[in-house]
């Protein structure tokens, strides 16, 4: 902050002067003619404030020439130069004042003065005049500063030279003659950079020639004047395109700056020069650099963005292609977002030639941040690289081979971010490449005893029942089940462990220890713990070691019995598929019934009260429907096993690979649609052009009032007139109120700007007319609306600037007040109506992948419930109704909502331009017993981070979840 921003913060904050009532301007005058310094400080401080308000104070202008002006007090000078700037210099005819030749005089002094503060700030001061004939005199002045000892005075004096040349260049036609004589001997480099600043804006000729004297000496520069070269450069190669031979040169020796700022402006230069691939390849070089060595993320970031710009040209693309390994340097920065970029531009990059060498890489830092436990930040750096290996795998599925055995690692671990991922590329990967399925199986079987994670057991049962196929793999996998199980019977098994323990206790008991089978409670009764609860809290044997179940029956006796469901799943169609391929009746009984015998041993013990929780009543149906289709061998149900649960599967992945394609070509057609318009193509005029129908001048006026209104649309076809812009105007009085106002409400993603029209509709002149205005919710008024003066029937335009900080509904709410010139009453005051703030001016569709939205979902804390009450009777009509309602996407597949059933449940996204995700998930029905004109039924639920905005979007699906009726 500078010494004149300081003095004008003082000015404006200061409770001393902001607080107190104005003075008047006798107690002014007395004070600058008989206090003391600080007085007399004190008094400018009021003076300045009151010219800013607008009070005119012209009868202490000599008191302040004759009495401040002389004074050598640096506050006072400081002060003086802010009060001379907003002081009128002209009267009402627009001629200079004659008290103004004093003044002159006086900063001329001040610009011979011996301090060099004095000198600089004076010419700090001249660079804001806008009189020519206050500054004539002071020209020899001005000049002189040139050859000032101390730098800061010559580069103030730069710039005094350069700013009256540029305004009144008749006061110093010979200005760049001077400053380049001045270049040549200066040895400063702040100097230099200013005097070279203004050559390359008042005469590039001079600036040219200057620097082809020193071209070799580019390097030794300061970076302050290296970015002036590299910006005068750029500027004269593209007036010039000739020169570009002649400069290229010193562009390249720049990008070995010191500087990073000069090397990165030299880099974006140079590309914008020179699409030969040696320019490219030296630009992106530097820019990669400059990821690896800066240490600001927010840098990083920004190249990389540059980086991702460059690959969008074709040519520019080939070239980055050969340095994909390069870019994977970027990994070393301990960043999510710098790395997930990095990521994401590898993987546009990479190409059969390098995908090899991009997989090792990957394969290398897997294994290095598997070494790093326990870091939030390493797991879902993790994550990013098994995604990366996912799509390589998708893209190159000839690399899936070296992939695979990596990836299964990660299974075995517990609360790993990573497994998720690897888990939905196994599913993927064992369904379209059929030569990797047997590698995948296998790697499968042998990982299956480490599974510690129910959803990854889940995944795993499900993928290895429906793919293991031959006889071999069919009976290695029951094998593991009855190893992940254990001894069956399982609740007769874990009753021994429980009679063991009571044995064990009997012995102490006959030792003399206390009795452990009978317990004595705070009230002092006994009572009688019985061996099924003693099994199913302690997990200890006789020896007191910890008991050890297999993985299976320990998810069982824990109480997550929807593995149950899995395990009935994938077992019944594996003995299905036994069924067709072994012949053997005998083996087909024997394995029917030992599939059969792990499934009633589960369901037993999920009845038994043995688990810490009982298996629910919707797992034991679903266990005991396959039981009945392994005792029936139903061929209808056989087939819903063992085809129709992998056609969804293809389904699914049909429909994902659809939605990306599309999001593809979407984003390839934006790409192209940035360089559609040409510089130089033309402008068609909407008033200009004849309707294709009918050219009448009626036709013509419409088609004009529609756009003005904003209810054309982009092919010039009138819209609904609810979309026109006008409906952003709000009226906040009633047309029988003194002052009539209405409000445009401007939504510029983090600001709010209100345009208030403010109208006189009295015979009177209104006075300190102020529109005092406060905000509900998270919304922040960022200056208070100034004062105004209304004669009558007078209007003005007021604005106000709201900052926004989340996402949720705001209310903005005030009222005008206003003296009324001559009369003696207390103030007038009009109370606005409220002015609401849509949330959906914040909201938009976004996208993000099912394992993304279910984790999103199970961490958001703030959920709302709200139920279907609309007149729509159509279930895909009400989902299309909330999405247009809401700015949300579905991310249910299109055909996955389709059929006849009379349910229909969809998940909504989207998120917000603070970044914040909201969620929802739309149940609703329409049960065969009603009828076709009956209304759907049913709710929905919101879930976000914050709870403004949970609550805000559910108001806003209740308001407009009906339709109206036209």
């Amino acid at each position: 902050m500078t010494s004149a921003e300081s003095i004008c913060y003082t000015l404006i904050y200061s409770p001393s002067v902001t607080d107190s009532e104005p003075s008047n301007e006798m107690q002014i005058k007395k004070d600058i003619e008989h206090g003391d310094i600080r007085t007399k400080t004190e008094a400018l401080k009021r003076v300045i404030l009151m010219t800013l308000n607008g009070e005119k104070l012209q009868g202490l202008l000599m008191t302040i020439i004759k009495y401040l002006l002389p004074s050598a007090d640096h506050t006072v000078k400081k002060l003086l130069l802010i009060f001379w700037e907003i002081w009128p210099k002209t009267d009402a005819q627009g001629k200079l004042r004659p008290e103004m030749i004093l003044v002159c005089d006086a900063y001329r002094k001040d610009l011979q003065h011996p301090n060099e503060f004095i000198r600089g700030s004076t010419l700090r001061f001249l660079c804001k005049l806008r009189q020519p004939e206050l500054i004539e005199p002071l020209m020899p002045a001005i000049r002189s500063c040139l050859d000032h000892r101390h730098s800061y005075v010559r580069r103030n004096a730069v710039l005094a030279i350069y700013t009256i040349y540029k305004k009144f260049d008749q006061l110093i036609p010979d200005a760049p003659e001077l400053i380049h004589e001045f270049l040549e001997g200066e040895k400063d480099a702040s100097c230099k950079r200013n005097a070279f600043m203004m050559l390359i804006h008042a005469d590039q000729e001079r600036a040219l020639d200057y620097l082809s004297t020193c071209i070799d000496q580019v390097n030794s520069f300061n970076d302050i004047l290296q970015l002036v070269i590299v910006e005068l450069v750029y500027k004269v190669c593209h007036t010039n395109p000739g020169e570009r031979a002649r400069f290229i040169r010193c562009i390249y020796n720049l990008l070995q700056s010191s500087s990073q700022a000069v090397r990165y402006e030299a880099a974006g230069t140079l590309v914008t020069l020179s699409n030969a691939p040696t320019a490219i390849r030296a630009a992106a070089q530097c820019y990669i650099d400059l990821i690896v060595k800066e240490a600001d993320n927010n840098v990083k970031l920004i190249v990389l963005d540059r980086l991702i710009g460059l690959k969008e040209h074709p040519q520019h693309e080939k070239v980055l292609q050969e340095l994909v390994m390069d870019i994977l340097r970027a990994l070393a920065s301990p960043d999510l977002e710098v790395r997930r970029k990095t990521l994401d531009l590898a993987l546009d990059l990479v190409t059969s030639r390098n995908v090899e060498d991009l997989v090792k890489f990957l394969e290398k830092e897997v294994v290095k941040s598997s070494n790093v436990q326990g870091h939030d930040i390493t797991d879902k750096y993790r994550q990013m690289l098994v995604q990366t290996m996912h799509s390589c795998a998708v893209k190159f599925p000839d690399t899936a081979a070296s992939i695979i055995p990596v990836l299964m690692e990660f299974l075995g671990d517990s609360e790993e971010l990573a497994a998720e991922d690897v888990l939905v590329f196994v599913r993927e990967a064992v369904h379209r490449y059929q030569n990797h399925k047997p590698l995948i199986l296998e790697k499968l079987l042998e990982v299956f005893p480490s599974i510690r994670t129910i959803k990854i057991m889940r995944g795993v049962l499900w993928i290895l029942g429906e793919y293991c196929e031959d006889t071999s793999l069919i009976l290695r996998f029951v094998t593991e089940i009855r190893k992940s199980v254990g001894e069956l019977p399982m609740v007769e098994n874990e009753l021994k462990i429980a009679a063991g323990e009571a044995e064990e206790a009997k012995d102490e008991e006959r030792k003399g220890d206390k009795p452990s089978a009978r317990r004595v409670t705070e009230m002092g009764t006994y009572v009688t713990q019985s061996a099924f609860s003693v099994a199913s809290k302690s997990t200890k044997d006789k020896s007191g070691k910890t008991i050890k179940r297999p993985p299976l029956r320990q998810f069982f006796m824990d109480g997550k019995f929807s593995l149950a469901c899995s395990l009935s799943t994938a077992l019944t169609k594996q003995a299905l598929r036994f069924l067709d391929s072994c012949r053997d009746t005998r083996k087909q009984n024997s394995f029917i019934a030992q599939c059969m015998l792990i499934l009633s041993s589960v369901l037993h013990l999920g009845r038994s009260g043995l688990p810490e929780k009982p298996i629910s009543d919707d797992q034991i149906d679903r266990v005991g429907s396959c039981l009945m289709v392994l005792s029936e061998r139903h061929t209808v149900m056989g087939d819903i096993f063992t085809s129709k649960c992998r056609s969804a599967l293809a389904f699914l992945l049909e429909t994902r690979a659809a939605e990306e394609s599309v999001q593809r070509k979407a984003a390839e057609k934006n790409r192209s649609a940035l360089n559609a318009i040409q510089p130089d193509d033309p402008i068609n005029f909407v008033q200009l052009l004849a309707k294709a129908e009918a050219g009448s001048l009626e036709d013509q006026f419409e088609l004009s009032l529609s756009a003005a209104v904003g209810t054309l649309d982009q092919k010039k076809e009138a819209r609904d007139p609810a979309a026109s812009k006008l409906n952003k105007v709000t009226q906040l009085t009633g047309f029988s109120d003194p002052v009539y106002a209405e409000a445009y409400v401007h939504i510029n993603q983090y600001d709010i700007v209100l345009d208030v029209l403010v109208v006189n509709q009295t015979s009177d002149t209104l006075q300190n007319c102020t529109l005092e205005l406060a905000t509900l919710g998270d919304l922040k008024l960022v200056e208070k609306p100034s004062p105004l003066t209304l004669g009558p029937h007078d209007f003005a335009n007021i604005k106000a600037s709201v900052k926004v900080a989340s996402t949720e509904n705001g209310l903005i709410f005030g009222n005008i007040v206003y003296d009324i010139a001559g009369a003696a009453s207390d103030r007038n005051c009009v109370v606005l109506n409220d002015i609401h703030i849509d949330i959906m001016d914040y909201i938009q569709a976004a996208n993000c992948s099912d394992a993304e939205f279910r984790k999103m979902w199970a961490e958001f804390e703030w959920e709302n419930k709200v139920a279907v009450n609309t007149n729509i009777c159509s279930l895909i009509e009400y989902l299309q109704h909330i999405l247009n309602c809401t700015n949300m996407k579905c991310l249910t597949p299109e055909k996955a909502l389709g059929g006849d059933s009379g349910f229909l449940a969809a998940n909504l996204f989207a998120k917000s331009i603070f970044g914040e995700s909201a969620l929802a998930n739309l149940s609703v029905e329409k049960p065969a017993g009603k009828g076709p004109d009956d209304p759907v039924s049913g709710h929905i639920r919101i879930r976000a981070k914050s709870q403004g905005m949970a609550l805000s979007l559910g108001d806003k699906i209740t308001q407009t979840q009906k339709k109206s009726k036209k």
